[in-house]
């Protein structure tokens, strides 16, 4: 929505939602469905608010919270990408963001490793992934030509976007990819993003790890942007150099702005703040690849 000026209205107030992941067997906590915390941070650091997205709700309750958010998170994790309740929740904001924009009604997406990958089935309406050597491995992004007309990258620094494509800045912490060839061969994935930057697997299979939507406010990283703030794995302190945390941090500026676009709201103020994540507590938990901060969620 514009003023009379031409300019756009910016919220001030942005609230993100992050869906909620069922939890895994590896994560020896008594709780039904979590959200990381590094995700939650990730966010807020760039000066918005974050209400967790719960799973097995009816269409209409999420359309009731479509319209009082201003974007959604689909992070990371290890559900099929079509048969999933992860997947069908995805699914309904993903078309409802798409219906809005069709209206002029602003709302973003974006979509991490799983959510990335996620998207493209959304999209394409099948699962394209395939095994890649990627479970554990720090990448430079090897840029496409349209990196020219990328919104994600448009106001990094010419210093940053050189160590990104030089240096291995972005953690990549998954086992399926979409491959290059396969995103390629469906047009609908073809006409619906461009493809920023791929990424070749130690086998040689050249993946696709970060796109945009060409005309609607959706984006995917294959890899982690809030890794480089918060994610402490052994042998990836590299990832924490200067550039690399300034990166993440201008992701996280440049979706919060995203979601400044959006002018949803809830219906009062103590409904806002009843649906934050302050409400909750965030729990020290121990898994098999070791500890991490999490909000539970039964």
């Amino acid at each position: 929505m514009s003023g009379q000026n031409g300019r756009r209205i910016l919220n001030d107030r942005p609230v993100i939602g992050i869906l909620v992941q069922l939890a895994r067997e590896d994560l020896t906590f008594r709780a039904k469905m979590y959200i990381a915390a590094p995700n939650v941070k990730h966010l807020e650091s760039a000066g918005c608010r974050v209400t967790p997205v719960r799973l097995y709700l009816s269409e209409s309750e999420y359309e009731r919270i479509f319209y009082s958010i201003n974007g959604i998170l689909l992070p990371g994790g290890a559900v099929d990408v079509q048969s999933s309740e992860f997947a069908r929740v995805s699914g309904i904001f993903y078309r409802l963001a798409i219906q809005a924009a069709d209206r002029g009604d602003y709302f973003p997406v974006w979509g991490t490793c799983l959510g990335h990958q996620l998207l493209t089935a959304l999209t394409s309406g099948h699962n394209l992934l395939s095994l890649t050597d990627t479970g554990r491995v720090a990448l430079p992004l090897l840029f496409t030509p349209e990196i020219k007309s990328c919104r994600m990258f448009r106001d990094f620094p010419p210093e940053t976007m050189r160590a990104l494509g030089e240096n291995s800045l972005t953690g990549h912490f998954h086992k399926y990819s979409i491959t290059l060839e396969d995103f390629e061969a469906n047009e609908k994935l073809r006409s619906f993003y461009r493809i920023v930057s791929t990424n070749t697997d130690p086998q040689g299979i050249t993946f696709v790890s970060t796109m945009e939507a060409i005309h609607y406010p959706i984006y995917g990283t294959q890899w982690h942007p809030e890794g480089n703030r918060y994610f402490w794995k052994k042998n990836f302190d590299f990832l924490h150099c200067p550039l690399g945390v300034r990166m993440s941090y201008l992701l996280a500026e440049f979706f919060v702005n995203e979601a400044r676009k959006s002018l949803h709201c809830f219906s009062s103020r103590e409904e806002e703040e009843a649906a934050l994540i302050n409400n909750c507590i965030p729990t020290y938990v121990q898994s098999e690849k070791g500890g991490r901060i999490i909000y539970k969620f039964d």
